[in-house]
Formats: structure tokens, C-alpha cells, sequence
């Protein structure tokens, strides 16, 4: 399977008379783009709004982040989802690098979105404090999703989906800068190098909501009801899926994340040279421990048929999917495949709790990617897109409302205090992080 990715790199945004690309900028008609936002009834008020990075901007509620994309077949980029069923991962794409379209609420927040800030201290925190964001900040008429604390966000998301993927026909017809080729050959191909250890990339995708409309999607389909099983690593780069709206924040992968996924480009990168890499085994996080146990079984089972020398598991999330985590790793070393865990932690505010809720000895090669409690505090923005109060009052996974000891989330001057929870994928377990580790 070849799929060919051609980049365009923004280095501005601007508002104007025509949506256009031309000469690293890139042009919005507003009217034009919030029409199409408005096409869901659903949606009651939207503005869009362009922020940089450096821009002293607080943004929050974040919902999900998606990268402006198109295909050159007229298809739609993300199938099962906003148009019928084909297959992802072949054929050439046109990408918008450098900017994202996140979908904001206006309003009411919940317990999966979360806040970036575009400069200051924050800004370390998420990646998309590194691009350029086309914030589409919206409000909806669904009663259920201004007062649950747990939320599914659909119009919004699906809306920010719909406008990403306008702003990406900017570009259908234009010749790229760049072209990012990914062609993985069939795991019996002879061009393989059968002398490198074989290595498999499982992803392990939030799906513990057993009420549709909260999970991850595999082209348009819940994953709670999914078994683990083989994908092309070039179908998660091509749109096949689609994150959810149950997640921690920090914890969680955007659509942006899927589409980039800079560990699945690693390994790719280091095919036939270090490594021969077989592809994806993609698996869920589930409810019941039988759930659990099943899906690990499958794993196991998936990665010996497959051949695997060794495999990189990584976890979307925290607390109850540790057992998943943990089932995962052991199941595999019991099958004679080396493992490396990415993950993050849940170490208390102090950093002294068990950092998993499940833990083995035969899980001995994990990779930290932080603390969702480690506590957060920072000033005042000059700027909120969104509504900052959401962070304490909507239940947001890092905010409250009160503390008897620090007050809430949210002081009266603007500035605010928060766990890492509330950070827009801020853990970056699929790659991205400038974390490092300190010993003291």
C-alpha cells in the first residue's frame, strides 16, 4: 500500500475574499468556511477565530485538533465518517503543515477537553502551541452536552472535521513543496530484510464508553465493539481514524496526532534499516475484565502469527486502561515478543503514587511521557478563545471548581492553577514530547 502525502507549510493565516494558498499563506474566506459549519443545525453560534504562536492566547475548552487535509481523488479524508466507506492509507493527500483547526466550545466544557496556551510558560505544555490554530469556537442547542460533566461534542467535532477538510481543498490543485512517501510492503514481500528484527506498533485507542458517540472510530466505527486486529500503519497517517471525546485530556490523541503520528513515522523510517517493520496491530481499552483479557489474547495471537521479534505498545489514557497496558505488555513477553510501553503516569500531585494501577515485572522497558497530576500555574492571558470559567465549573479532568486549600481552577484576575489532566494531549504519548527525565 503507497500513500503519498504532499505538505504545504503555512506560515500565516489571514482572513480575506477567497480561501486560498499562495506563497505559505493561506487565506480564509470566513463566511464562506462558517457556512459550511452551519450546515449542522445543531450548531447555534460559531465564529471562527486565527491564533499564532506567540500570541498571548489562553484556549479552552479544546475538543479535538485535525490537520487541513484533502484527497486528490475528490474523496473524502476521513471515510465512514463524513462520507462513504474506502480505503484509507493509498492514493496521494494534500496537507496543510505548520496550522491545525481546533474545535472549541464557547460555552461548556467537559471532562475530555482541555487548554492550550499559545506562549508563556504554558506553551511548553502542548504541541499545538507550535502551530498556528484555526479555532473554530462554537455553541451548540444538544441540552445533554451543556449539562453532563462527561460530554460527546459531536456537532462541534464533526464540524471542525467538515472545516479542516474545506481549508485543505485550498490546495487540491497545487503542486506540493514537499511528498512524504509511505509504502510498507506485505510482511512476506521479499524486499523485506528477513535479517532485522521484526517490529510491530500496537495501539492501544480509548474505547470504554459502552454509549455510542464517545469513542475512538476505525472508519466510522466504534471501537468498544472492535477485536484487535492488523491495520496498514499508512491507514492511521490517511484518516481511518478518528479520536473520540472520553479521554483525560493529557492523555488523549487528537485526529491530529492519528494523522501524524511521529512514532509510527519512526518506525517507519528505520524500515530495512535497523528494523523490518511489520505495521500496526490496533486494539482497544475496555470495560469488563473479560473484555480485557480477550482483546489481550487476541494481541498476543496477532503479533506471533504476524512473526514479531519485538513491539511497541502504547496507551491512549490512564488508571483503569493500565490493566489493559499491563495485560498487553505481559501477554506479549509471555509470547516470546520483546516489548517497550509508552505511557504516561498517575503519580498523585506529589509524584509518590504507584505511577500505573497495574504493574508486572515482565513490564521492565517503559517510557514515561509525564505526570497527569503534576500541578500547573500560570498567569493571566491576555486573550481566552473559549470560555476560561469551563476549566473549574464544567468538570474539565485538571480543574475544579473549589479546593479548600488552593480555591478554584480559575482566580478572579485570570490567572490559574490545574493539574497536567487539563492539557490539550499534553502527555504526547504518540510522540511528540519534549519531556525529558530527571534523576535527583
Amino acid at each position: 500500500m503507497k500513500l503519498e502525502i504532499g505538505n504545504f507549510y503555512v506560515k500565516d493565516i489571514v482572513f480575506g475574499n477567497a480561501t486560498a494558498y499562495s506563497n505559505s499563506v493561506l487565506t480564509i474566506n470566513k463566511e464562506e468556511a462558517l457556512s459550511i459549519v452551519r450546515e449542522d443545525l445543531h450548531i447555534t453560534e460559531a465564529d471562527i477565530v486565527i491564533v499564532k504562536p506567540g500570541d498571548k492566547v489562553r484556549i479552552v475548552p479544546v475538543k479535538d485538533a485535525i490537520e487541513p487535509r484533502c484527497r486528490l481523488d475528490g474523496k473524502t479524508v476521513f471515510p465512514g465518517v463524513l462520507g462513504n466507506l474506502h480505503q484509507a492509507g493509498e492514493g496521494t493527500l494534500h496537507a496543510l503543515k505548520g496550522c491545525s483547526v481546533l474545535g472549541v466550545a464557547k460555552h461548556f466544557g467537559g471532562f475530555q477537553d482541555g487548554l492550550i496556551d499559545m506562549s508563556g510558560e504554558g506553551a511548553k505544555y502542548s504541541y499545538f502551541s507550535t502551530v498556528i490554530n484555526v479555532c473554530l469556537v462554537a455553541h451548540t442547542d444538544e441540552e445533554f452536552e451543556h449539562n453532563e460533566q462527561q460530554k460527546k461534542n459531536k456537532a462541534i467535532r464533526w464540524a471542525s472535521l467538515k472545516l479542516a477538510e474545506y481549508l485543505g481543498k485550498s490546495v487540491m490543485d497545487k503542486k506540493p513543496e514537499e511528498t512524504e512517501v509511505f509504502n510498507l510492503e506485505s510482511i512476506t514481500d521479499k524486499a523485506r530484510n528477513a535479517s532485522l528484527p521484526k517490529v510491530a506498533m500496537v495501539l492501544q485507542v480509548q474505547s470504554q464508553m459502552e454509549e455510542a458517540g464517545y469513542n475512538t472510530l476505525n472508519y466510522g466505527w466504534d471501537t468498544n465493539t472492535m477485536l484487535p486486529t492488523v491495520m496498514h500503519p499508512n491507514e492511521i497517517l490517511g484518516g481511518a481514524v478518528i479520536s473520540g471525546s472520553f479521554m483525560p485530556c493529557s492523555s488523549k490523541w487528537s485526529t491530529y496526532d492519528f494523522q501524524n503520528f511521529p512514532m509510527i513515522k519512526k518506525l517507519y523510517s528505520e524500515h530495512n534499516k535497523s528494523i523490518n517493520f511489520l505495521g500496526v496491530i490496533f486494539s482497544n481499552l475496555n470495560v469488563s475484565l473479560e473484555q480485557k483479557e480477550r482483546s489481550v489474547l487476541f494481541v498476543a495471537q496477532i503479533a506471533k502469527t504476524i512473526g514479531a521479534d519485538a513491539a511497541v505498545v502504547a496507551e491512549e489514557g490512564y488508571g483503569n486502561p493500565d490493566a489493559d497496558f499491563t495485560a498487553c505488555l505481559v501477554a506479549l513477553e509471555d509470547a516470546g515478543v520483546k516489548t517497550i510501553g509508552l505511557t504516561n503516569e498517575s503519580t498523585g500531585r506529589d509524584g509518590g503514587t504507584t505511577p500505573l494501577t497495574s504493574m508486572d515485572i515482565k513490564s521492565d522497558a517503559i517510557v514515561s511521557c509525564g505526570n497527569v497530576s503534576e500541578m500547573i500555574e500560570l498567569p493571566p492571558m491576555q486573550m481566552v478563545v473559549g470560555e476560561l470559567e469551563s476549566l473549574g465549573r464544567d468538570g474539565l479532568s485538571g480543574g475544579w471548581a473549589n479546593d479548600d486549600i488552593l480555591g478554584g481552577s480559575v482566580r478572579a484576575d485570570g490567572s490559574i492553577i490545574m493539574e497536567n489532566n487539563a492539557m490539550f494531549c499534553g502527555d504526547q504519548v504518540v510522540g511528540w514530547s519534549p519531556k525529558t527525565m530527571s534523576e535527583f
